[in-house]
């Protein structure tokens, strides 16, 4: 399994700049503080704070999404009660963090005719906005990235902005494809230390694969619109991931000083989740207990890889006894594979585009592509997470998951067997359970309206967000975006109040109620 380094961001970029009294300050240069640098040193710090943004994010959409609840309701994010605060990391990381450096990077990258460089950051800008777009709707980006030129940036409509990602994806790919030989720098450095890209190592097939997953991502997302083309999707796919050795993933590494918060966001060092538990909608898909599970009696051997076998769940606004779910002193949520604190956050997967393929191939009409692609997601997942391992705190050892188990789970009535008992629900619901914790799962779950013809286990909270709860139609009742980030509130509110005029929006409850561009017909 490859392993990567994840490096705290590199923040190099427009400072103010002094226009007089040069030859005074020249001689006060300090040559051991640069204030610029060659794009192999930007490269690694927006990568790993553009992947950051998201597991920020996903403090949030592992509640919204119901793959986690709190054991004692605290009318918080499980209860769709939304602050600004839940967002502001992922416009922040976005903005400052990743996005805002790729301009400085790619000039450095132009200068020095480094072509593969300038790519990445085209790649990685699409990645950027795609992730924040779908979060939180219209977002900068036209006005976006000019410093003190402008700190009041417009927004711009997420039909555009999606329009954007393409385009960026295309002209990334373009530049991938470049000859090594027409590059000033190597895209991968290890000597005399690791720079460049920490993503892939410098794989270029692997870039442009990850740019077309992304593209497939994205387009899959507009199942609504009449626009949608499921051939187009297909076609990304078959020039997309190949197998889990393509996974866009960064490993999470050990804190030692100065690197600080380089464990797991899910992880027992950073403790997000020390008042959690998993929520009884995903333990209901895999423990296969007569009377509560999806599939009485089929147990699923990711169970005690994901979760444990005493894991009962919790619904969301329900308290739950204080010793309920305790496993070795902990929430049993740190027992989780997902929640080792040197394991890894996935951006993008092999198993992921597997079952986008077999939801794009099944609204074509192709149900032997569906079913042929539905059925290696399931299989690519189970043999990711079923490798074994242990954690250290809490001490766990992960049980493998044999060949035998794959197969005999993929005989099981969980299983779709043939064309005729494929269907949507079939897909999403192997979706979701290899998708756990990644927020690209509530984006599925707003697609598909909250459906509990799609998504049975769901249970709408005790005591939600008084403002949705009180809306007539049921599919009206889910968040459906968060809302802007706090500095922007603070900063920028001429744009903020834009957004809430143009969503009809009253209040903030209100406004997270709102479908985005690609939610609605």
């Amino acid at each position: 399994m490859k392993k990567y380094l994840l490096l705290l961001g590199l923040t190099l970029g427009g400072g103010a700049v002094l226009s007089s009294c040069e030859s005074f300050l020249d001689v006060n240069t300090d040559p051991n503080n640069p204030i610029t640098s060659t794009p192999n040193f930007l490269l690694p710090g927006i990568i790993s704070q553009g992947i950051q943004t998201q597991m920020f994010t996903a403090l949030t959409t592992t509640y919204l999404s119901q793959y986690t609840v709190r054991k004692t309701p605290a009318s918080s994010t499980d209860q769709y009660n939304l602050t600004n605060g839940n967002s502001t990391n992922t416009f922040n990381y976005t903005y400052f963090y990743s996005a805002g450096n790729i301009p400085t990077m790619s000039a450095a990258a132009e200068q020095e005719g480094s072509p593969h460089y300038v790519g990445a950051g085209k790649i990685l800008m699409a990645m950027d906005l795609a992730h924040a777009t779908d979060m939180l709707g219209d977002i900068p980006y036209t006005d976006a990235f000019k410093g003190a030129q402008n700190y009041t940036p417009q927004y711009d409509s997420q039909e555009s902005i999606y329009q954007t990602i393409l385009t960026l994806c295309d002209e990334g790919i373009a530049l991938m494809q470049k000859p090594a030989a027409e590059n000033f720098r190597p895209l991968y450095i290890t000597s005399p230390s690791i720079s460049g890209d920490i993503l892939f190592r410098g794989d270029v097939q692997k870039w442009i694969r990850f740019a077309n997953g992304l593209k497939a991502r994205q387009l899959n997302h507009l199942t609504k619109k009449s626009t949608y083309n499921p051939q187009q999707i297909l076609t990304l796919i078959d020039q997309s991931m190949t197998g889990s050795a393509d996974d866009a993933q960064l490993q999470y590494q050990t804190a030692v000083a100065p690197l600080a918060s380089t464990t797991n966001i899910f992880g027992t060092t950073r403790n997000n989740y020390a008042t959690a538990t998993f929520s009884g909608n995903i333990i209901r898909y895999l423990n296969g207990n007569v009377g509560s599970a999806a599939y009485p009696g089929v147990a699923d051997p990711r169970l005690t890889v994901m979760a444990t076998a005493t894991s009962t769940g919790n619904d969301p606004g329900v308290a739950q006894a204080s010793t309920a779910n305790i496993v070795n002193g902990y929430t049993d949520f740190y027992s989780s594979w997902y929640a080792r604190d040197l394991g890894y956050f996935e951006v993008l997967t092999f198993h992921e585009l597997k079952f986008i393929e077999a939801e794009a191939a099944f609204r074509a009409g192709n149900l032997g592509r569906a079913l042929t692609a539905y059925r290696a997601g399931i299989r690519a997942h189970m043999q990711k997470i079923g490798g074994g391992g242990s954690n250290a705190l809490p001490p766990v050892t992960f049980p493998l998951i044999s060949q035998a188990q794959i197969d005999s789970y993929l005989a099981s009535a969980a299983v779709a067997q043939n064309e005729g008992e494929l269907s949507l629900k079939r897909i999403m619901e192997q979706k979701y359970i290899a998708m756990f914790l990644n927020p690209e799962s509530w984006s599925d779950l707003r697609r598909f309206d909250f459906d509990q013809t799609i998504y049975p286990n769901l249970k709408y909270p005790n005591n939600a967000n008084s403002t949705l709860a009180a809306k007539p139609d049921l599919k009206d009742r889910w968040p459906r975006r968060m809302l802007p980030g706090a500095t922007e509130v603070l900063y920028n509110p001429q744009a903020i109040a834009k957004l809430f005029s143009e969503a009809g929006a009253t209040s903030n409850d209100d406004y997270v109620g709102k479908p985005l561009w690609w939610d609605r017909p």
